[in-house]
């Protein structure tokens, strides 16, 4: 019987020796038993960083707006952050969901058996973090080092980005709306966090949230030197109360971003140091005469 006792004891260490638990953004502790080798994203961010860390060929399907790198396009299409089937989803056999953290479905997910990580990245602490995580539900064979040299050569892009830009910017004040409805990027989200690292300043208080919904008269008020938006918003600002007599619209010191860019800078995931360097050339092309 003690023979017995201690094989089982040894059996079910080594069940569980292999086992990975992780704390998502809701503070919900996460055990993967095995490596997940059929897995769903609900955002672009993390398929991204799935990709980043070499993982790729274990993705079965994504939100609708994945697109990068090129071989997301092809696997199948979920639906969005509140529209994500979750009948496409359940045939697709996933061992694993990455949602984000307010993805409407995911107490369904894990009502049926899914399990589920919610990662929503906010700032840049925050998609370091992520970026841990995943790599540690990916069970890597050493995911904290995998997960630092990520992180270590996307800061490295953005201190790249950072030298690149013209010095009589440095210090220039700046706005960045980055989404409709007035919703701006302050100074302690992932992207404030990359316009600090460039040295130019964020004219949206941190204290107000990572991304907060901003009175159009308020930027009126602060005069930024620079405003930062998607072309289709872009087209917007002359029906904006006061914005026509903006120094930086009546100057042209617009940075005007395809969508494709702009999804770069708004997915808080592997390509920050791309993000940064795209914001500067937008920039340097909008203080071109």
């Amino acid at each position: 019987m003690r023979e017995f006792t201690l094989w089982l004891v040894g059996v079910c260490c080594m069940s569980m020796a292999h086992a990975v638990s992780v704390v998502d953004d809701r503070q919900v502790n996460v055990t993967i038993t095995k490596a997940p080798m059929r897995i769903v994203t609900l955002m672009p961010s993390l398929a991204e960083t799935v990709c980043a860390l070499d993982a790729c060929g274990r993705l079965v399907g994504t939100d609708n707006y994945a697109d990068w790198p090129a071989q997301v396009k092809t696997l199948p299409k979920l639906g969005g952050l509140y529209d994500a089937s979750v009948e496409a989803i359940v045939r697709l056999k996933p061992d694993l969901v990455l949602a984000g953290k307010s993805t409407r479905i995911v107490a369904r997910l894990e009502s049926l058996g899914i399990q589920v990580i919610a990662l929503e990245p906010q700032t840049l602490n925050d998609v370091e973090r992520s970026m841990h995580v995943i790599a540690q539900a990916l069970h890597l064979s050493q995911p904290d080092a995998v997960a630092d040299a990520l992180w270590s050569r996307a800061m490295r892009s953005v201190e790249s980005a950072a030298q690149s830009l013209p010095a009589e910017m440095r210090g220039n004040t700046l706005y960045f709306e980055a989404s409709t409805g007035g919703y701006a990027a302050s100074e302690s989200s992932f992207i404030g966090g990359v316009i600090s690292k460039l040295g130019l300043r964020n004219i949206i208080d941190p204290r107000l949230g990572a991304f907060p919904q901003i009175n159009p008269e308020f930027v009126v008020r602060a005069n930024p030197r620079w405003l930062v938006l998607a072309e289709p918003m872009a087209q917007s600002l002359s029906q904006r109360p006061g914005w026509r007599n903006m120094d930086a619209v009546k100057s042209h010191r617009l940075c005007k971003l395809t969508n494709a860019q702009a999804d770069v800078l708004v997915r808080p995931g592997p390509r920050i140091g791309e993000a940064a360097q795209t914001l500067v050339n937008c920039l340097k092309k909008a203080a071109t005469p």
